[in-house]
């Protein structure tokens, strides 16, 4: 038996209906497979834990992602606590936060049964574009069978002294339904650090070496005589690997539960360089 929970066109009331399913039943034993990953589940799943293994050795070894441009620093804000002035409704709030920094958008998760004294120790990192100086912040009451309802918001200015790196700790002010800035305060901990392009390896070229061939001498043909002509000796375009299968070897000697494609993934990352290969697979070990 389940419930099935309809709401009326004509207004707001929850009407709950029984039915009944009934399902064909498997008597004796279960089959073998009964509960068990399939083998192509198992597929999938080693060959995202090597993606990621991959991907982890990419970033030790250099290649980040990018700073976006027109970014002033990387903005880290906590979302502490909130001390609020009603509980509206029948029973304790739930609330979240909902943030607004330039295009970004964040929420906190739900504090069940918050009600005045919500805390959510939400830590929040983003980064602030140029001439981005205020956020605009909401606090909801999450309902299960209507629209969230919105309990208290602030424009709140980002000090000057986290814009010049010092740590902030401080309580705002909340507009609501009993007035502008009487609707409760809001604890945030901000902080504001600057952010540098990732270094990465140089890459180094292999030039190959030049060669000079003599042109040949073309001495004129007798008449009567057929004409050859002449022979060139062309260079092999040849380029130098960044390493050996020998190379791979003795990594992978050193770290055999480690898979063969992410120590060629790390080597290659690292240009051939095996201290180095050996150093990012030992922090990928400890991690």
């Amino acid at each position: 038996m389940s419930l099935i929970r309809r709401k009326s066109e004509k207004g707001r009331a929850v009407v709950y209906t029984h039915t009944i399913y009934q399902s064909a039943v498997m008597i004796g034993e279960l089959p073998g497979d009964f509960l068990r990953v399939s083998y192509n589940q198992q597929q999938q799943m080693m060959a995202d834990e090597r993606i990621a293994q991959i991907l982890q050795a990419q970033q030790q070894a250099g290649f980040m992602h990018p700073v976006p441009a027109n970014i002033q620093g990387r903005l880290s804000l906590s979302v502490v606590q909130a001390k609020l002035a009603k509980n509206y409704g029948l029973t304790k709030m739930d609330p979240y936060v909902r943030i607004r920094i330039g295009h970004s958008v964040i929420e906190t998760p739900t504090a069940y049964n918050g009600a005045k004294n919500p805390r959510w120790n939400k830590d929040i990192n983003l980064y602030l574009p140029h001439g981005v100086e205020s956020m605009y912040l909401e606090i909801f009451d999450e309902r299960q069978f209507t629209m969230d309802d919105r309990i208290a918001w602030a424009y709140i200015t980002i000090p000057q002294s986290v814009l010049n790196g010092d740590t902030m700790n401080e309580w705002f002010p909340l507009s609501g339904r009993q007035g502008d800035e009487k609707e409760g305060m809001i604890n945030l901990v901000m902080s504001l650090s600057e952010v540098q392009q990732p270094v990465t390896p140089p890459t180094v070229l292999y030039q190959q070496p030049m060669v000079y061939y003599p042109q040949p001498i073309v001495q004129p043909v007798p008449a009567g005589m057929p004409a050859y002509p002449p022979q060139t000796v062309g260079s092999p375009q040849t380029q130098r690997p960044l390493f050996t299968e020998d190379d791979l070897k003795q990594v992978k000697d050193m770290f055999p539960n480690m898979e063969d494609e992410v120590v060629r993934s790390v080597l290659e990352a690292n240009r051939g360089n095996k201290d180095a290969t050996i150093n990012s697979l030992l922090q990928m070990n400890s991690d």
